[in-house]
């Protein structure tokens, strides 16, 4: 265990991870087991970094889910390893930061803005439908808008999501619906899938939507629609003095289409990365999907859109067990 690890437990009064496990199951919440009902191939320091942040919310009687989330997000940075990608970017705060606005009443529409070969996006994604609302009093819509009909129509049917089929007209901007249809009747089945043909489409459906948080995924798709998306859409809502705070997932080293994969060595980011800070309010490093990926940036191994779902889950959890 690290020095940051320690002075966590120390403020506890615990010595070990162990014991703060224990400390969560006193209050009926099992960290280990919404890591891996989120993400079945989280890796064992993905629980462990959850057991302490969620332990830390607990024992610092966190306000409501919101605190909680940030509280969380400080055990998940104690796992950051000094000096990595991880650790520059504060990616644990990060995660902790993105799950209390998720939680905050001012947001109304959180999208994950993905390439639709990805499930991580809808691991996340139904984490977040399933409890967010539980410690909200408006509702919090949760939609995928990624690349592709056909992607978004299979992954609603699979994931029991509502599938929402639009066309765009190119000569006047109008994005149409032409139909939806809902393949669950569970809280998933609330979850808006929409698939696009390009960029335009995809900046349209989040006008549609008025989406106020996102979070891109970092796939094979991302040089062209779901960054250019997130830009394109931030410099429209901010012409139109609207809040958006744009979040992008993935990135740092050994990702696809690099601009330099020879002379810069382990500091040289990929154009996904780069293309993220064009638009990021807030960067993750490491796949949103793959736990290794996450864990070679120097974090825990749990790829960062389950994370995002995991963190949700385990604020409200903290927020029902002490104020309800």
């Amino acid at each position: 265990m690290n020095s940051q690890v320690n002075q966590y437990l120390q403020e506890m009064n615990m010595s070990s991870l162990e014991e703060a496990k224990q400390y969560c199951l006193t209050f009926g919440i099992a960290p280990q087991d919404t890591v891996l009902d989120t993400q079945p191939i989280a890796f064992d320091n993905a629980c462990d970094a959850y057991t302490l942040g969620t332990a830390l919310a607990l024992y610092r009687q966190a306000a409501n889910a919101e605190a909680a989330a940030n509280a969380i997000g400080e055990g998940l940075q104690a796992f950051c390893k000094t000096g990595s990608v991880a650790a520059q970017r504060k990616v644990g705060l990060g995660h902790g930061a993105l799950a209390a606005r998720l939680l905050n009443e001012d947001t109304q529409c959180f999208a994950f803005l993905a390439g639709h070969e990805s499930f991580a996006a809808a691991e996340g994604a139904i984490k977040i439908a399933m409890n967010a609302n539980r410690a909200r009093t408006t509702p919090l819509k949760v939609i995928l808008n990624g690349l592709g009909k056909d992607a978004a129509y299979l992954i609603s049917r699979i994931n029991g999501f509502t599938y929402v089929r639009t066309e765009f007209n190119y000569d006047t901007g109008e994005l149409i619906e032409v139909s939806r249809r809902r393949f669950s009747n569970e809280l998933r089945g609330d979850i808006l899938c929409y698939g696009a043909d390009d960029v335009r489409e995809g900046v349209a459906i989040m006008h549609r939507e008025q989406v106020d948080v996102s979070i891109t995924g970092n796939s094979t798709n991302p040089t062209r629609f779901q960054h250019p998306v997130a830009g394109i859409y931030k410099s429209e809502r901010t012409t139109q003095q609207k809040p958006y705070f744009s979040v992008a997932s993935g990135g740092g080293t050994g990702r696809t289409l690099h601009p330099d994969n020879v002379g810069a060595g382990p500091a040289s980011y990929g154009l996904t990365d780069t293309m993220g800070r064009m638009h990021a309010d807030a960067q993750f490093a490491g796949s949103s999907s793959v736990p290794a990926h996450v864990a070679m940036m120097g974090f825990i191994g749990m790829g960062n859109n389950p994370m995002v779902g995991a963190t949700v889950a385990l604020a409200v959890a903290v927020d029902q067990q002490l104020h309800h």
